[in-house]
């Protein structure tokens, strides 16, 4: 799988718009992004690789996101890279931290200088023929940058972009905004002028957002009301790893003690995530224990953090050492669970009939979901639909060959799953070299329809909303994601590359040859 690119590993990220022909090129200068493109400038030096980047900073959702309070809502452990640990003790880092985390990581990797921004790929088109994709992108106008379009080839294409829209977020139709006399507020797009001191605020939402901003912004706001339409689970996670502050204090190397820290939190998020599926009741039981201990007596727990559904039908969200309810202790925020009936000129009134008197209203109430940031992908000149595709070992798509998506975990750390599919590129790239072929074509299981399910295994709302926009998994492995990080270790890191689930080929003038098989080692 080499490629005419430059064999220095670099690919000149001075954000020139030239076409440029590379080995690797990564779609996003996230979380995701940085990491893959670190690892495969550790363990692959010999290709050349390029990051494009849409907007003009590195740093994805840690840097778009600008909200009160913005953190992790994975302990930073696992959130933070392998290769280069999290070493401090904060357990739930501050968006900032993260933010600054990944820029520092991109610098000490190289990858800054990867990075081409204002760069938006809109098209990718893979060719049998020569075995590349042509990426064809937007140039955005910037400093230095005469906005354009631009192509780009390459001989593996890593989109890591995530799923959700960058340029807005989810909001209802709220009946009655358009007399409401105060600001509406979306958390994506958060002003940054905005002052709450002193204000009535009413937030809409009830997952992790929500759950964030509350407890944030009832210190400074007059009070703030958290409007439910219902409940979700909600459990105390201390904002110290204690773990980690003990290893601080004995002669244990950096390197072995967030080891330490990051395999402890792997296997007890496991065995969390587990306890809920097996044994739902025995887990609603222990997280409700866990909220009757924090909140106000009398406080109605049945009504307000008592879910319809199973844990982790939903994703279970965490406060930060109890914010959350220490704000309801401390009656600077308190909680309704029902439906808008309509805003008015002052506020929110339910459909109970409750007026919630508000000179802000936040509406955290989640994402649009949008695959391979909207970009459209042919192979051959036939374009994909990617909601017909089934994912194979949670990276690739069937019929896609060279793609890989950067998708993470939806029941624990984000980074945990990525930086498995990178090691599984590197894995699948040298497999490449060993056998001489050029391409990677997943195959699509033989099941029928029926026994397919969504890509997200999940109940929330903004999946249910594009569920039918994602591409789908199989039965079984390689084509079913397990959401277990010690499963996939065994079959991202450990399984044969050649398990079946792929067809490898050479590149071709009329019709694809075929690769035998080959013992790997």
């Amino acid at each position: 799988m080499v490629g005419a690119g430059s064999s220095s590993g670099a690919a000149g990220g001075a954000g020139a718009p030239e076409d440029v022909d590379v080995d690797v090129l990564v779609v996003g200068a996230g979380l995701s992004g940085v990491g893959m493109a670190s690892r495969l400038r550790r363990e692959l030096p010999g290709r050349s690789v390029a990051v494009l980047e849409a907007r003009e900073a590195i740093g994805g959702t840690w840097d778009l996101f600008r909200y009160p309070g913005v953190r992790s809502d994975s302990d930073m452990a696992t959130l933070g890279y392998a290769f280069r640990p999290w070493t401090g003790t904060t357990a739930l880092a501050s968006g900032d931290a993260i933010r600054d985390y990944v820029r520092e990581t991109a610098r000490a990797e190289g990858v800054d200088r990867l990075v081409r921004h204002g760069h938006r790929v809109v098209a990718a088109d893979w060719s049998s023929e020569a075995a590349r994709w042509t990426v064809d992108v937007e140039v955005l106008p910037g400093e230095r940058r005469a906005g354009r379009s631009a192509r780009m080839t390459c001989a593996l294409l890593l989109v890591c972009t995530g799923y959700y829209r960058y340029d807005r977020g989810f909001t209802p139709d709220l009946p009655g905004a358009e007399q409401f006399g105060g600001e509406l507020v979306h958390p994506q797009l958060w002003p940054e002028d905005l002052d709450l001191t002193g204000k009535r605020v009413v937030v809409v939402g009830s997952g992790a957002t929500a759950i964030t901003l509350v407890p944030e912004l009832a210190r400074t706001a007059e009070h703030v009301v958290m409007l439910q339409r219902s409940p979700s689970y909600v459990v105390s996670l201390s904002s110290q790893d204690a773990l980690a502050r003990r290893l601080q204090g004995l002669p244990v190397p950096t390197r072995v003690a967030a080891s330490l820290v990051r395999a402890k939190n792997v296997l007890s998020s496991s065995a969390f995530y587990q306890l809920s599926r097996r044994f739902p009741g025995a887990t609603r039981r222990l997280v409700r224990r866990g909220v009757e201990r924090q909140v106000p007596a009398g406080f109605d727990v049945d009504r307000h953090f008592s879910p319809r559904y199973d844990p982790w039908d939903q994703r279970v969200a965490f406060t930060r050492s109890g914010d959350l309810f220490a704000a309801l202790r401390a009656g600077t925020a308190s909680m309704v669970t029902d439906r808008i009936e309509t805003l008015t000129a002052t506020g929110v009134r339910t459909a109970s009939g409750e007026h919630l008197d508000a000179d802000v209203v936040v509406t955290a109430t989640g994402l649009e979901l949008l695959l391979a940031g909207g970009m459209r992908v042919a192979v051959d000149g036939e374009q994909v639909d990617l909601a017909r595709t089934v994912s194979y070992k949670g990276a690739m798509l069937s019929g896609v060959p060279n793609l890989v998506l950067g998708l993470g975990y939806t029941n624990a750390s984000w980074t945990l799953k990525i930086d498995l599919v990178a090691r599984f590129v590197v894995r699948l790239a040298r497999h490449l070299d060993a056998v001489g072929a050029d391409a990677a074509t997943p195959v699509r299981p033989d099941v029928p329809d029926d026994e397919l399910a969504p890509l997200i295994d999940l109940q929330s709302g903004y999946v249910l909303r594009s569920v039918h926009l994602l591409p789908r998994q199989g039965p079984r492995a390689p084509w079913r994601l397990h959401q277990d990080y010690l499963r996939d270790l065994l079959l991202l890191r450990r399984g044969p590359v050649d398990d079946g689930g792929l067809r490898f080929s050479r590149r071709r003038t009329a019709r694809a040859e075929a690769v035998p098989a080959r013992p790997e080692g």
